[in-house]
Protein backbone atom coordinates (compact mmCIF):
# COMPACT_ATOMS: atom_id res chain seq x y z
CA UNK A 1 0.00 0.00 0.00
CA UNK A 2 2.63 2.63 1.06
CA UNK A 3 4.76 1.62 -1.97
CA UNK A 4 1.79 2.12 -4.57
CA UNK A 5 1.14 5.88 -2.91
CA UNK A 6 4.73 6.92 -3.12
CA UNK A 7 4.71 6.18 -6.90
CA UNK A 8 1.45 7.70 -7.42
CA UNK A 9 3.12 10.47 -5.42
CA UNK A 10 6.23 9.93 -7.85
CA UNK A 11 3.69 10.13 -11.11
CA UNK A 12 1.99 12.89 -9.62
CA UNK A 13 4.71 15.26 -9.62
CA UNK A 14 5.98 14.34 -12.44
CA UNK A 15 2.99 14.95 -14.26
CA UNK A 16 3.00 18.78 -12.88
CA UNK A 17 6.99 19.04 -13.79
CA UNK A 18 5.81 18.10 -17.38
CA UNK A 19 2.92 20.69 -17.50
CA UNK A 20 4.99 23.50 -16.22
CA UNK A 21 6.30 24.61 -19.52
CA UNK A 22 3.00 24.48 -20.80
CA UNK A 23 1.42 26.94 -18.48
CA UNK A 24 4.30 29.25 -19.17
CA UNK A 25 4.02 28.74 -22.67
CA UNK A 26 0.47 29.44 -22.31
CA UNK A 27 1.02 32.23 -20.47
CA UNK A 28 3.41 34.12 -23.18
CA UNK A 29 1.35 33.44 -25.88
CA UNK A 30 -1.11 35.51 -23.94
CA UNK A 31 1.13 38.11 -23.72
CA UNK A 32 0.79 37.79 -20.17
CA UNK A 33 4.50 38.88 -18.10
CA UNK A 34 4.98 37.66 -14.34
CA UNK A 35 4.13 41.41 -13.58
CA UNK A 36 1.17 41.18 -15.87
CA UNK A 37 -0.09 38.21 -13.95
CA UNK A 38 0.00 39.35 -10.53
CA UNK A 39 -1.81 42.37 -11.55
CA UNK A 40 -4.68 40.46 -12.89
CA UNK A 41 -4.41 38.55 -9.59
CA UNK A 42 -5.63 41.45 -7.64
CA UNK A 43 -8.94 42.06 -10.33
CA UNK A 44 -12.20 40.94 -10.04
CA UNK A 45 -13.43 37.68 -11.80
CA UNK A 46 -14.89 39.58 -14.45
CA UNK A 47 -12.17 41.76 -15.09
CA UNK A 48 -10.34 39.16 -15.62
CA UNK A 49 -12.47 37.22 -17.97
CA UNK A 50 -12.87 40.30 -20.07
CA UNK A 51 -8.50 41.09 -20.39
CA UNK A 52 -8.42 37.82 -21.54
CA UNK A 53 -10.58 38.26 -24.12
CA UNK A 54 -8.51 41.30 -25.68
CA UNK A 55 -5.74 41.28 -28.19
CA UNK A 56 -2.68 41.54 -26.93
CA UNK A 57 -1.88 44.94 -27.64
CA UNK A 58 -4.68 46.14 -25.78
CA UNK A 59 -4.29 43.62 -23.02
CA UNK A 60 -0.83 45.79 -22.50
CA UNK A 61 -2.58 49.18 -22.89
CA UNK A 62 -4.54 48.20 -20.33
CA UNK A 63 -2.59 46.78 -18.02
CA UNK A 64 -0.56 49.52 -18.27
CA UNK A 65 -2.87 52.27 -16.86
CA UNK A 66 -2.62 53.10 -13.66
CA UNK A 67 -4.41 51.63 -10.50
CA UNK A 68 -6.61 54.48 -9.80
CA UNK A 69 -7.77 54.11 -13.43
CA UNK A 70 -8.05 50.34 -13.74
CA UNK A 71 -10.04 50.42 -9.75
CA UNK A 72 -12.43 53.01 -11.60
CA UNK A 73 -13.18 50.46 -14.47
CA UNK A 74 -13.79 48.02 -12.11
CA UNK A 75 -15.79 50.40 -10.04
CA UNK A 76 -18.04 50.95 -13.21
CA UNK A 77 -18.63 47.55 -14.08
CA UNK A 78 -19.68 46.80 -10.92
CA UNK A 79 -21.82 49.05 -10.67
CA UNK A 80 -23.68 48.09 -13.84
CA UNK A 81 -26.29 45.10 -13.01
CA UNK A 82 -27.02 45.11 -16.91
CA UNK A 83 -24.80 43.40 -19.01
CA UNK A 84 -24.46 41.97 -23.09
CA UNK A 85 -22.59 39.53 -24.18
CA UNK A 86 -23.95 40.66 -28.00
CA UNK A 87 -24.10 44.48 -27.79
CA UNK A 88 -21.45 47.27 -28.99
CA UNK A 89 -20.93 50.10 -27.52
CA UNK A 90 -22.95 52.12 -30.52
CA UNK A 91 -25.62 50.06 -29.76
CA UNK A 92 -25.65 50.76 -26.01
CA UNK A 93 -25.01 54.29 -26.99
CA UNK A 94 -28.24 54.00 -29.10
CA UNK A 95 -30.37 52.87 -25.82
CA UNK A 96 -28.86 55.31 -24.05
CA UNK A 97 -30.36 58.13 -26.41
CA UNK A 98 -33.18 56.24 -26.39
CA UNK A 99 -33.53 56.48 -22.69
CA UNK A 100 -33.01 60.12 -22.93
CA UNK A 101 -35.27 60.67 -25.60
CA UNK A 102 -37.66 59.28 -22.70
CA UNK A 103 -36.76 61.88 -19.78
CA UNK A 104 -37.32 64.47 -21.98
CA UNK A 105 -41.09 63.29 -22.80
CA UNK A 106 -41.93 62.30 -19.26
CA UNK A 107 -40.39 66.00 -18.50
CA UNK A 108 -42.40 67.46 -21.03
CA UNK A 109 -45.75 66.20 -19.70
CA UNK A 110 -44.93 65.70 -16.01
CA UNK A 111 -44.93 62.34 -15.99
CA UNK A 112 -42.68 62.12 -12.88
CA UNK A 113 -42.53 58.00 -12.86
CA UNK A 114 -41.50 57.53 -16.81
CA UNK A 115 -39.30 60.21 -15.97
CA UNK A 116 -37.60 58.19 -12.96
CA UNK A 117 -37.36 54.98 -14.74
CA UNK A 118 -35.72 56.26 -17.89
CA UNK A 119 -32.98 58.19 -15.62
CA UNK A 120 -32.34 55.50 -13.68
CA UNK A 121 -32.15 53.14 -16.67
CA UNK A 122 -29.80 55.62 -18.81
CA UNK A 123 -27.83 55.27 -15.32
CA UNK A 124 -27.55 51.69 -15.51
CA UNK A 125 -27.23 51.18 -19.13
CA UNK A 126 -25.63 47.80 -20.49
CA UNK A 127 -22.07 46.90 -20.59
CA UNK A 128 -21.28 46.36 -23.73
CA UNK A 129 -19.95 43.09 -24.82
CA UNK A 130 -15.90 42.67 -23.56
CA UNK A 131 -16.65 45.77 -21.52
CA UNK A 132 -16.10 49.38 -22.22
CA UNK A 133 -12.58 49.79 -22.93
CA UNK A 134 -12.16 47.39 -25.81
CA UNK A 135 -13.93 50.56 -27.58
CA UNK A 136 -11.84 53.00 -26.73
CA UNK A 137 -8.98 54.43 -28.98
CA UNK A 138 -6.06 52.65 -28.56
CA UNK A 139 -3.74 56.30 -28.09
CA UNK A 140 -5.62 57.47 -25.57
CA UNK A 141 -5.42 54.40 -24.05
CA UNK A 142 -2.71 55.93 -21.02
CA UNK A 143 -3.47 57.14 -17.59
CA UNK A 144 -3.55 60.65 -18.65
CA UNK A 145 -6.81 60.76 -21.12
CA UNK A 146 -8.43 57.73 -18.91
CA UNK A 147 -8.46 60.31 -15.85
CA UNK A 148 -11.38 62.15 -16.80
CA UNK A 149 -13.41 59.19 -16.84
CA UNK A 150 -14.54 59.82 -13.48
CA UNK A 151 -16.29 63.09 -14.36
CA UNK A 152 -17.68 62.24 -17.48
CA UNK A 153 -19.17 59.50 -15.89
CA UNK A 154 -20.55 61.22 -12.79
CA UNK A 155 -21.74 64.13 -15.24
CA UNK A 156 -23.84 61.27 -17.35
CA UNK A 157 -24.81 58.98 -14.98
CA UNK A 158 -24.48 60.93 -11.56
CA UNK A 159 -26.76 63.58 -13.51
CA UNK A 160 -29.58 61.26 -14.11
CA UNK A 161 -29.66 59.90 -10.89
CA UNK A 162 -30.08 63.30 -9.25
CA UNK A 163 -33.03 63.99 -12.25
CA UNK A 164 -34.51 60.70 -10.72
CA UNK A 165 -34.25 61.63 -7.18
CA UNK A 166 -35.38 65.38 -7.89
CA UNK A 167 -38.76 63.94 -9.94
CA UNK A 168 -39.25 61.51 -7.36
CA UNK A 169 -39.86 64.33 -5.26
CA UNK A 170 -42.50 65.47 -7.58
CA UNK A 171 -40.23 68.73 -8.29
CA UNK A 172 -39.82 68.28 -12.24
CA UNK A 173 -38.17 71.73 -12.35
CA UNK A 174 -34.92 70.71 -10.46
CA UNK A 175 -35.35 67.73 -12.33
CA UNK A 176 -34.98 69.18 -15.74
CA UNK A 177 -32.16 71.65 -15.32
CA UNK A 178 -30.08 68.16 -14.99
CA UNK A 179 -31.02 67.17 -18.61
CA UNK A 180 -28.15 69.50 -19.86
CA UNK A 181 -25.66 67.97 -17.14
CA UNK A 182 -26.56 64.82 -18.78
CA UNK A 183 -25.73 65.69 -22.35
CA UNK A 184 -22.75 68.38 -21.55
CA UNK A 185 -20.98 65.00 -20.37
CA UNK A 186 -22.09 62.96 -23.39
CA UNK A 187 -20.85 65.78 -25.96
CA UNK A 188 -17.55 65.83 -23.57
CA UNK A 189 -16.85 62.39 -23.89
CA UNK A 190 -17.52 62.19 -27.49
CA UNK A 191 -14.60 65.02 -28.14
CA UNK A 192 -12.31 63.40 -26.62
CA UNK A 193 -12.93 59.73 -27.42
CA UNK A 194 -15.12 59.28 -30.26
CA UNK A 195 -14.58 61.98 -33.03
CA UNK A 196 -17.09 63.35 -35.31
CA UNK A 197 -18.84 59.98 -36.49
CA UNK A 198 -18.63 58.73 -40.40
CA UNK A 199 -15.59 61.50 -41.36
CA UNK A 200 -13.41 58.95 -42.96
CA UNK A 201 -9.39 60.11 -42.39
CA UNK A 202 -9.25 58.93 -45.95
CA UNK A 203 -10.46 61.97 -46.89
CA UNK A 204 -8.18 65.00 -48.84
CA UNK A 205 -8.87 68.57 -47.16
CA UNK A 206 -11.39 70.19 -49.86
CA UNK A 207 -9.19 72.57 -52.22
CA UNK A 208 -11.62 76.02 -52.69
CA UNK A 209 -11.90 76.74 -56.19
CA UNK A 210 -10.71 79.56 -57.66
CA UNK A 211 -13.56 82.31 -58.28
CA UNK A 212 -15.91 81.09 -55.77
Amino acid sequence: MRHNKLKAGIMLLAFAAASLPAMAEQAAGNGMSPEMQAQMAKMSPEMKQQIMSYTPELRQKVMGLSPDIRATMNKVHAQHTRKSNQLTLRQVMQEILSDYQGIAAALAVDNAEQAVDSARRLANHRIPKGGLLPYFPLDKMNSTDMAVLPVMNDAVEGSALRLAEAAEKGDMATAATHMSDIMSGCVACHQKFRGIPGVSPQLMTPVAVKGK
